[in-house]
């Protein structure tokens, strides 16, 4: 059975038909047909359009999978296609509690459906008496996470387990099914029940946001229910029945077992379109690889010449887990879930040719019965077998020769040729009927045009004479027709009665009934109608004879209207036979296809007309029969009453007269009496005696019809049995005839589709072989250079040398040394001896061993050949490469075209609404958009010749494919493998060479491009800056620096660096209080720390860099590097940055190309420029003597650097670049700290440390030496201080004890505390600018906002996927620093104006 594959495309979304995709997708109307781009094809079973329904989808694809489970057979369908192509839509695994009952996806409805199904058989079972089968339904949800199979029904399953190892084995039984140990399993009752599991899996499954799905699904997805059901053994025939009636009643049970997979894949994403980072970018490097193991699967069982060879179904656990469904024990259904935008054509393309492949695969489909089930099946089979056989003995079909043998009846098969003959038979009649009434036509025609051509020499002729000489003459002859028809009948009535009066009456003298009642006599009633039979062919011929008559006389005929008859002699009806036949033969041999088809559809309709009719006839002396009898039973019962009432009347009339004669003294007068009232009943009882003679009279007169009403009825019944089989035997060859037309267009279909891919591989081994002459030529040319210096070098040789060769030698190492020593002199090796003594060698064994060169020539033909493929593989592979790249800058280019003729069309609405007189800003924006529109036009054009490029580049590649260069390897000899071998090494290590070669060369140029672009980018900064000081006191000069702006943003846009990209806004996070605006993306490894201005950003990572990045152009501007191990803390005061690595302080000048000027130490020491730039590998130790710096800041003039280093806290005044003292007191290491300056310009320090406590240290300017803290914020934290900031009068802190401290500076108590705030460490806080609102952040990447005053919650978001390290806020926006490499720059809801318009500068010059 093979795998059925259908495709849906999903309609186009709102924001590609904003950015003006156009559709790449046409279905052919009432194919299973899909065309993708101009002219490529596609056919599946089914085929969904954009329109298609979720209950279409469902009865087509899914419906029968649901009952075939209920007849043991296991079932299958997964979803495969693109991220944000409807897979999970369609499959119906993501829940919405708004979902509406017609958008439902597959597996509600297969559930809902199951238990239908169970409900409906029960439910039989019950009404005809068996017993009811009794049904088991259990499930599975599983999800394959990076690799790991996790069970979604595990409620102790935590959110960190998934990086963890499974516990979860996969397992094969002996019969090669596939089952899970570990699994939770759950069996399920109800619908109900089946739905909240699926929910309850469903909502635990992994799902993110990218840039292509907002909901994406990030593993892959298997749903499992498991069906096992009991019931009575079904009978499979009548015989079956036969034998269990005629044994014992005890029932026989079946026990059926089905399990059905419902598989929603992860989408195949390209990371660049995606965008995802961080964990996102592993999950998609996983959902990738296990689809390219489960496409090799579908490839090694679809191809037809990898069928023999492995299937990889362990290479990994999804193909593991389904290796049922692929080439074993399922009924399996695949759908392709596509996308119709052009954008997404690739992704389209490669999805249909991965169906394409799945529909070659073949399942083994079988029963799930236990053991004893399938034994009971199999006798029974056989029982059934062996009683057919009995019955064909039985019946004569078969029989045994004398010899023992058998053998077929022979009145079989003459019982067989008759009914052929018969039927033949038939359809000649029905022929010449048709023919009949077609001469009868054509006869009334001549018959009228003959009569107005009479007409027209009279001068009486006119047109409405001639139709209606034509109307009577066709009614003359319906009239004449129906007249024979009627003779007939009354012919026929007639010669009835004269039978059925001769028969002996129904009562005889006795009283007692006529046999005739039982019924006429077969054999007579046969006799009867053959006569009836063989009459009714002679009126017909009869009939035939008078059409056939001379149009003459017929019309004479027909205008005197003489009813004589015509006598023919038997000449005539020979000559007419004769002619009917010779018609019927011309018209056998001149029909064509077509004539047959309309005969069938006429005959047909003939055949259904009698049919009703003859039916209507029966049902009418059915019914008549039945009034008939029951008239006989009332006057029989009646008859019986009457007899019973005249013997009642004689025993009192005889009882009457004895007693009168008894009695003497009986009066005159009483005996008048009496006798009057006897002859008063006598002549009551003789009316009534008349009254039942009439009716007897009646009856017997029905009874005498009744043997005609009898044979009637069954002549009638076997016309309309014998119609019926006609008409179904008319209907099997309509059937046939339509598809055999069906057959014979898709045979052309594929004639014309062959004659184009022959065409375009014609096309395409022209170029081929045209690059190949031209290739040929080449090494031709240089094949002839290089054997014109060979000569030149032989020359002066002598003959010596060849005679002290070795010839063992040289017979063994040839194959080795020969291709060396060409690659060798074709490279320009000065070595000619060497060569020499090689060709020499060359020559020793052509003579002496002919057969090894032989070998040599076929294996350098094989690598050429093999290199010729190789090379044409990477020039199609970079081809189509380049063509993607060049359609995707078109799509680009076309989105950026779009967005501007929007934002024209809005602002030229806008015009007309305020002033609709101003035509001539109009008229230029009418211009501009038409000019947008033409360029939109010519770029959708370039789009789809793209497409047809790349579809042609695809179509050459698969029939490059079909030549398989495993047969040419698989052919070769030892010798031969190892000659190839070894090219392949020489040509893998030349390539290798020139690749790292190429490496080499470009690192260089990109490390000159680097300094080039920081040096460039540090001085327009600089410039920038100065010019902007300058620019507040000179208004012209303030102007120019608003086009040198844009010049700049021009220059930075060209650097290939990290970039600051919007975000989209979602319609989920609009009305919150913290929206995600922008993102920065650039460092290879973890952020660590982040620090900010208005304009620029600076953060340190985990990859020993500290970048720098301009808020106003988006852009990063220089990378910092050279730190010995992770960057953890950064600040920025007046053109310099500090970074902070283990145990130094680097200082840099940014605009002196970012230079190292200075190096500070944990231990006070200061060094002049950069120190660790000697050690260019990550140093994890830290020096004697120096300890771990957590964290610095400066205090708000920027005089003072404070250093976290140890359980202190060094001092370092940055005029002189001096450490000045030590802030002392902590037991354990100072983790945080922040400054504020109090009122009369002291330094306000406030630490906190890993012993839990928090302490404030008050600096003077100019203090030496170690200075102790003056407070000791009571109570402390349970755990270690990771954050501190200032608002105000007011300290915030947060702590790895999960909670957060507000503690007031005046008073030096605590205020409120939160205790669990967050799930986990509060690793970072911030004050959102102009705004009483807190921002936290924690390890588990969630942020929350709190209010300053209260500490009340405001809102909370997931802000990262990783922890949260570092937050800093600028003026009107927060920054975040996260594990998963980004920064991301947030807008606070309440907060300044400012955001938008720096989120507006950065939007602009990205679209720039």
């Amino acid at each position: 059975m093979s795998l059925s594959v259908c495709h849906r495309i999903r309609p186009q979304l709102a924001k590609e038909k904003i950015e003006g995709c156009h559709i790449c997708t046409f279905v052919t109307p009432g194919e299973p047909q899909v065309v993708l781009g101009k002219d490529k094809a596609f056919t599946y079973d089914y085929v969904f359009d954009m329109d298609s329904t979720q209950d279409t989808i469902y009865a087509n694809c899914t419906e029968k999978l649901i009952e075939g489970c209920f007849e043991g057979y296991n079932a299958t369908i997964f979803a495969y296609g693109q991220t944000g192509s409807g897979k999970t839509y369609t499959m119906g695994t993501g829940f919405d509690v708004t979902i509406p009952d017609e958008e439902l996806g597959i597996i509600p409805r297969a559930v809902s459906h199951l238990y239908k199904g169970i409900e409906q058989r029960r439910q039989a079972a019950a009404d005809q008496g068996r017993p009811v089968p009794e049904f088991k339904i259990s499930a599975q949800f599983l999800e394959l996470y990076n690799e790991e199979v996790l069970d979604l029904f595990d409620t102790t399953r935590d959110i960190e387990m998934r990086k963890q190892k499974s516990h979860i084995k996969i397992h094969e039984d002996a019969s090669g099914s596939i089952y899970t140990v570990g699994v939770t399993t759950r069996t399920v009752s109800s619908e109900a029940e089946m739905m909240q599991c699926l929910k309850l899996g469903a909502l635990s499954r992994t799902t993110a946001s990218t840039q292509m799905n907002v909901q994406s699904s990030r593993s892959h997805a298997i749903f499992t229910i498991h069906i096992c059901q009991v019931r009575v053994c079904a009978p499979d025939n009548e015989t079956d029945n036969r034998l269990a009636n005629s044994s014992s009643e005890v029932e026989e049970f079946e026990t059926l077992t089905a399990k059905f997979h419902f598989v929603d894949l992860a989408g195949s994403e390209r990371l660049k379109r995606t965008g995802a980072t961080g964990d996102r970018a592993k999950e998609g490097i996983s959902i990738n690889c296990g689809l390219l193991a489960l496409g090799n699967v579908i490839s090694a069982l679809g191809d037809r010449s990898k069928r023999s060879s492995h299937v990889p179904y362990r290479d990994s656990k999804l193909t593991r887990l389904l290796q049922d469904s692929l080439g074993g024990n399922s009924q399996t259904v695949m759908i392709a879930c596509t996308s119709p935008s052009d954008q997404d054509f690739m992704e389209t393309l490669n999805t249909l040719k991965y169906a394409n492949r799945a529909r070659n695969i073949k399942n083994k489909v079988v029963v799930n019965q236990d053991k004893a089930s399938q034994q009971i099946s199999a006798l029974r089979t056989e029982i059934a077998r062996l009683q057919m056989e009995l019955m064909e003995y039985r019946t004569g079909k078969r029989m045994v020769g004398e010899d023992g043998l058998e053998s077929i009846n022979d009145m079989f098969h003459e019982n067989s040729m008759l009914q052929i003959e018969n039927n033949n038979l038939r359809m000649r009649v029905k022929a010449m009927q048709e023919a009949i009434d077609a001469q009868g036509a054509r006869l009334t025609q001549l018959l009228s045009e003959q009569a107005n051509q009479v007409l027209s020499r009279a001068g009486e002729g006119s047109e409405e004479i001639g139709n209606m000489i034509q109307n009577y003459i066709k009614e003359i002859e319906d009239l004449r027709s129906k007249l024979l028809e009627s003779e007939a009948v009354n012919e026929n009535l007639r010669r009835n009665l004269t039978r059925v009066s001769s028969r002996p009456p129904f009562f005889g003298s006795s009283g007692t009934f006529s046999p005739a009642l039982l019924g006429p006599d077969p054999s007579q009633e046969t006799s009867d109608i053959i006569e009836i039979a063989k009459k009714d062919l002679e009126k017909l011929k009869r009939k035939e004879k008078k059409k056939k008559k001379s149009p003459l006389a017929l019309s004479e005929h027909i205008l005197k209207t003489d009813d004589r008859e015509e006598g023919d002699g038997e000449e005539d009806e020979e000559d007419a036979e004769e002619e009917e036949m010779e018609a019927e033969e011309s018209s056998d041999e001149s029909d064509s296809d077509l004539d047959e088809k309309e005969d069938f559809q006429a005959d047909l309709a003939n055949i259904t007309c009698e049919i009703a009719i003859k039916q209507k006839l029966i049902d009418e002396l059915e019914n008549s029969q039945r009034r008939l009898h029951t008239l006989k039973q009332q006057y029989e019962q009646k008859l019986m009453m009457l007899q019973s009432k005249i013997r009642d009347t004689q025993q009192e009339r005889d009882r009457v007269l004895h007693n009168m004669g008894s009695v003497e003294s009986c009066s005159e007068d009483k005996t008048k009496r009496i006798k009057a009232e006897y002859e008063k009943k006598l002549s009551v009882m003789n009316k009534e005696l008349q009254k039942l003679q009439a009716a007897q009279k009646e009856h017997a007169r029905l009874l005498k019809n009744q043997s005609q009403y009898e044979k009637q009825l069954k002549k009638l019944q076997l016309d309309l049995a014998e119609m019926k089989k006609t008409k179904v035997r008319l209907m099997k060859q309509m059937k046939e005839q339509q598809e055999k037309s069906r057959m014979a267009e898709s045979r052309r279909n594929r004639e014309i589709a062959t004659l184009k891919k022959d065409q375009r591989k014609q096309e395409h081994q022209l170029k081929l072989l045209e690059a190949q002459k031209r290739q040929q030529e080449l090494i031709l040319r240089r094949k002839t250079e290089e054997v014109t210096a060979l000569r030149r070098q032989v020359r002066p040789v002598s003959g010596k040398v060849t005679r002290k060769l070795n010839p063992p030698e040289a017979s063994q190492d040839l194959s080795h040394r020969a291709p060396a020593g060409r690659t060798y002199s074709a490279s320009g090796a000065p070595n000619g001896a060497r060569y020499i003594i090689q060709a020499s060698c060359a020559l020793i064994l052509y003579h002496r061993r002919p057969v090894g060169v032989y070998s040599t020539r076929v294996a350098r033909g094989k690598w050429q050949s093999l290199e010729r493929r190789i090379s044409d593989i990477i020039m199609q592979r970079v081809t189509i490469s380049n063509m993607e790249t060049d359609m995707n800058r078109l799509l680009k280019q076309r989105e950026e075209l779009t967005r501007r003729r929007d934002k024209i069309s809005r602002k030229r609405e806008r015009l007309l609404a305020e002033e609709p007189e101003v035509e001539k800003d109009v008229q230029s924006l009418n211009e501009e958009l038409e000019s947008l529109l033409a360029n939109i036009d010519y770029i959708n054009d370039s789009i789809s010749d793209c497409q047809a490029n790349i579809m042609q580049m695809e179509e050459a590649k698969e029939e490059g494919d079909a030549v398989d260069v495993s047969a040419v390897v698989g052919s070769c000899t030892l010798t031969e493998a190892r000659f190839l071998l070894d090219h392949f090494m020489s040509m893998a290590i030349n390539k290798g060479l020139q690749a790292a070669q190429k490496e080499s060369q470009i690192k260089v140029l990109e490390g000159r491009l680097k300094q080039t672009e920081i040096n460039s980018a540090t001085q327009n900064q600089l410039l920038f800056h100065m010019l902007k000081e300058k620019a507040e006191f000179n208004p012209e000069l303030d102007a120019l620096l608003g086009n040198a702006l844009n010049l700049l943003i021009v220059v930075f846009l060209t650097c290939v660096r990290g970039v600051i990209n919007p975000v989209p806004v979602s319609k989920s996070s609009r009305g919150g209080s913290l929206q995600c605006i922008h993102i920065a993306e650039g460092h290879s490894k973890a952020v660590l720390c982040v620090d900010s201005t208005d304009d620029l950003l600076f953060t340190g990572s985990k990859d020993r860099t500290c970048k720098v990045w301009n808020l106003v152009t988006g852009q990063e501007i220089m990378s910092l590097a050279g730190h010995p191990n992770n960057v953890v803390s950064v600040r920025y005061s007046s053109s310099l940055v500090f970074t902070v690595s283990t145990s130094y302080i680097k200082v840099w000048d940014i605009r002196d190309s970012a230079k190292c000027i200075r190096t500070l130490t944990s231990s006070g020491l200061v060094n002049t420029g950069d120190t660790c730039a000697a050690s260019t590998n990550r140093t994890v130790t830290i020096p004697a003597g120096e300890n771990q710096i957590n964290q610095i800041f400066l205090n708000p003039s920027g005089t003072v650097l404070y250093a976290a280093a140890g359980n202190s806290v060094r001092v370092w005044d940055l005029r002189r670049f001096v450490c000045t003292g030590k802030l002392m007191g902590h037991l354990g290491p100072v983790m945080c700290l922040t400054v504020d300056q109090t009122g009369n310009g002291q330094d306000l320090v406030i630490t906190g440390s890993k012993d839990h406590y928090i302490k404030m240290f008050d600096v003077t300017e100019g203090a030496v030496g170690s200075i102790s803290p003056t407070h000791n914020f009571e109570p402390p934290h349970y755990d270690g201080i990771e954050s501190l900031v200032v608002q105000g009068d007011c300290l915030f802190s947060g702590s790895r004890d999960n909670g957060i401290k507000k503690w007031d500076l005046t008073r030096k108590d605590l205020q409120q505390q939160v205790p669990n705030a967050h799930r986990d460490w509060v690793c970072a806080l911030g004050v959102v600018p102009a705004s009483p609102m807190l921002l936290s952040g924690c390890r588990g990447g969630v942020l929350k906002l709190w209010h300053t005053d209260t500490l009340s919650p405001l809102g909370e978001l997931r802000g990262h996927e990783s922890p949260i390290n570092s937050i800093s806020t600028n003026s009107s926006c927060l920054f975040t620093a996260s594990d998963d490499r980004t920064v991301k720059i947030w807008r606070a809801r309440g907060s300044l104006d400012g955001a938008a318009d720096v989120a507006d500068a950065i939007d602009e010059a990205v679209s720039n």
